[in-house]
């Protein structure tokens, strides 16, 4: 019998610890492609920084495209994931309009599917409409924290621009759609540390060049494209102080909110 009893209070208190846990950690989704992807390690260590669970689902080479068929076929996150993450962060920066409003539909149910890569601005449309409503209708769901809360789970999207400057088209119409819908974006173009705009005083070539290992021709000039991965990389560590500098403002300590 003592067993009995020794043995349900050590999985009460494992229960009891896995709710704190959660309730003093905050939980972040990052979608992308190569410039997101686990092996860089920029959103991992900014998770560090700030205490939080990170969930990096960036795969290389894929687009907004790839994202919007996840959420549309249910795999980007599970149900369980969903109920838990407090911010979805978006860094699919292909050097495409984001903005452009020309197809976008008022109801997100309306765009045919699945998705392609030919309308940025509809992939974005769709993740983002289909994201706020899947978070407000969690309070119409029995298995969520959220249920019957009065405006259900609170939907937080940060977008980013490219790491550096070298996409106007991108980080311009990002910044609009952002200022469209009160996004925060984190700003990596304007925080890392040079711009297109300055050549390098030694090489004479784009400043980015330095800091990577392959190139890329954007509008007939040659820039740096993928910076080294691992924690020990310049730009990785940059790029994570940027990060969870923008994060820090809108995410309250939790001990804040738990004292």
């Amino acid at each position: 019998m003592y067993k009995r009893i020794t043995l349900f209070t050590f999985i009460c208190l494992l229960a009891l610890a896995g709710i704190a846990q959660n309730k003093d950690t905050y939980t972040i989704l990052l979608s992308g492609a190569s410039f997101a992807e686990p092996n860089n390690k920029w959103f991992e260590m900014g998770c560090r920084a700030l205490h939080a669970i990170p969930i990096n689902r960036a795969v290389s080479a894929e687009s907004i495209a790839h994202t919007a068929n996840k959420m549309l076929d249910g795999t980007l996150y599970t149900p369980e994931e969903f109920d838990n993450i407090d911010v979805f962060v978006l860094m699919q920066v292909h050097e495409k309009d984001v903005y452009n409003e020309a197809n976008l539909k008022e109801n997100y149910k309306d765009y045919k599917t699945p998705f392609d890569a030919s309308d940025y601005a509809v992939c974005y449309d769709y993740v983002i409409k289909r994201y706020i409503s899947d978070c407000y209708n969690q309070k119409f769901n029995p298995k969520s924290r959220y249920y019957n809360t009065p405006y259900g789970k609170p939907a937080s999207i940060v977008l980013c621009t490219h790491w550096h400057d070298s996409r106007p088209i991108f980080n311009t119409s990002v910044r609009k759609l952002a200022e469209k819908w009160g996004f925060p974006v984190v700003e990596f173009d304007r925080y890392i540390g040079f711009s297109k705009n300055q050549k390098h005083p030694v090489t004479g070539k784009q400043y980015s060049l330095i800091y990577t290992g392959d190139s890329q021709e954007t509008h007939g000039e040659v820039f740096g494209w993928h910076p080294p991965h691992g924690e020990h990389s310049f730009i990785q560590q940059r790029m994570a102080a940027i990060f969870a500098d923008t994060l820090r403002k809108i995410l309250l300590p939790k001990e804040y909110i738990n004292e």
